[in-house]
Formats: structure tokens, sequence, C-alpha cells
């Protein structure tokens, strides 16, 4: 076997024991322990505070990441770093996710009875159902995992990546509960490209000044060189209030120049009488899921009094870096 097939046979031993170990995950789903867990943390006043050490600490700062970006408050503390000092961020009205898959760690053991003094209820994720993490919790959720995916069945792996998965059904249960929305999502990543596609609107990125716009008489041979002054692939036709009749395109003159039009024809005779348009607030991402409907790169803004106020292309929102 060359040593290429042994990597390979390797890593789909590890991925095998791994999937192996997610599997019970479906039944605990189904528990009243997992619906217990989910009302304990939907309901605490104040924020989840996940606490771990080792490689469940790191598995800890990613689940409490997770909660916080989906809009459930929560933070990271490192047992051993509790017993010294980092117990004073929690209050009475926080919740307490501990994650020890033995439950017996001298630093998660020996938090209890502070723990208990503060009356914080605990959600414990565990491998043992007696040991004293379990024993001590409100809820206690079990993961059963056969062995490790390391070959001496000791390094964590099956069971921090089951830690992982369990993280996320709970978070994910409790945003599809709560009927968390995108712009809620929006108002936890306002820097990310994520956040600022869905919280930007299409005035955040429209083009306002010059406007490529002709009147209902202009020829063809007029309307055409504005499109080309504008790059834009489309001009805006209005009446003699100001407002948006039509709209027209390469394809209104290749329609217009089959039904014999000249370019000395007036552009309200082959324009787009139904055209598709925006408001100034529409989502973006809204307005993206429109273009890609209606297969078009550009549309005209609309706003009060049925004002032109802008038009949006496909370029200004791939300039803008959030595609």
């Amino acid at each position: 076997m060359s040593e290429d097939t042994s990597y390979t046979l390797h890593a789909r031993q590890t991925l095998a024991i791994e999937t192996e170990g997610l599997a019970h995950l479906h039944e605990l789903a189904a528990s009243p322990e997992f619906s217990r867990a989910c009302e304990l943390l939907q309901s605490a006043d104040g924020k989840i505070a996940v606490i771990g050490i080792g490689k469940s600490g790191h598995i800890g700062r990613k689940i409490s990441a997770t909660f916080a970006s989906v809009g459930f408050p929560a933070f990271f503390i490192h047992a051993a770093e509790a017993l010294h000092g980092d117990l004073g961020m929690l209050r009475g009205n926080d919740l307490a996710l501990m994650l020890s898959y033995s439950g017996s760690s001298d630093e998660i053991t020996n938090l209890l009875p502070a723990l208990r003094e503060l009356a914080l209820p605990i959600v414990a994720i565990t491998g043992n159902p007696d040991s004293q993490l379990a024993r001590a919790a409100s809820v206690h959720l079990g993961l059963r995992i056969e062995r490790e995916a390391c070959p001496h069945n000791l390094a964590p792996t099956a069971s921090t990546t089951a830690t992982l998965v369990l993280g996320d059904m709970l978070a994910m249960a409790l945003l599809k509960k709560s009927g968390g929305t995108r712009e809620d999502f929006a108002r936890s990543h306002p820097a990310g490209r994520l956040g600022k596609r869905l919280r930007l609107i299409v005035a955040d990125l429209m083009q306002r000044e010059p406007l490529p716009l002709v009147a209902e008489s202009a020829s063809l041979m007029e309307t055409l060189l504005e499109m080309s002054r504008g790059a834009l692939g489309i001009v805006g036709v209005r009446n003699h209030k100001g407002e948006l009749t039509g709209v027209f395109t390469d394809g209104d003159l290749r329609r217009g120049m089959q039904d014999g039009e000249s370019m000395h024809s007036p552009v309200s005779r082959v324009m787009t009488n139904d055209f598709f348009f925006l408001h100034p607030d529409t989502k973006l991402m809204d307005a993206l899921e429109a273009y890609e409907q209606r297969r078009i790169t550009a549309a005209f803004v609309i706003g009060a009094q049925e004002s032109i106020v802008g038009v949006l292309h496909m370029h200004h929102i791939l300039k803008s870096g959030i595609i």
C-alpha cells in the first residue's frame, strides 16, 4: 500500500468514527432533556456563560460565539480562570452551559459549589451521566461516543465534534423557535460581508448622478448616445412631468430594428412600458433576488412623488465587494 493510500485510509477511518459518534444526537434531539435545555436557555434573563477547559474549552468558545451571533447573549469562561477571579463575570440571572466529556475534571467540579451559591441553572454536556457535573446539573445532555478517532482512543476528536454539533443544535433550535430574522442576524454582524449584505439598502449603493434619462420624444439615436454616456446599459424615459414612463435597453433596440423602426423614431415607440423599478429603502438582498428572477442587471430607483432618485446596476453592487 502506498503512503498516499495509507493517509487516505486513516482519514476515512477518522471520518467514519466521527460520523458514527453523531448518530445518537438524533435521539437526543427528540428527548425531554433537550427540550428542557432549550427552554432554560431561551428563558434566561441574563447571559449564557459557556464554561469549559482543555479541548472542551476550545469548543466552548465556538459555541458561545454561535449563540451570540444569532442573538442570544453569551460569553466564554475558562474554568481555571473562573477559579481565580473570572467567576465575577457571572450574575444571578445568568445560565451556565458547562462542557466536560468526563464530567469530573477538577476545574469544572471545583466551580459547582460557587455556581450553586449563585443559584445559576446549569445545562451540562458530558459523556458520563454518573459524573459529578451531570448530577449537579439542572439538565444533563449526555453524549454517547463509542471511541475517539485517535488510534489510541485518547485525543478528544469524536467527542469534541459531537459537542460542537450539539451546541449548534441548541443554538439553531433557539433561533428558529424565537423567530429570528435575517435583519436580526445583520445587527449582530454589522462589519462582516454577510452583515453588510443583509443590512444595506438600495439607497446605500445606487448612483444618484448623473442619471441616463431622455424625454419621450427623444429619437433612438439620441437615446443610444445617452446610453453610451451612461455606460449602464439602460436609459430611463420620462414625460413632461419628469415621471419615469419607460426604460430602454439594447433588447428594446433589437426589437425595434426587427419591427422596422428607424434611428429617427421616438424612443416612446420601442421602450418597455411595463418596467421593474426599486425603492430607495428596498433591502439590497431583495433587489439582488429580483434581478436574478428577472434576469436584469439594472433598474431605476423611484422615490417620493414618483421622483427618479437613482439607478442601481450590478456593477455598483460588485464594486462594493459584498458578493
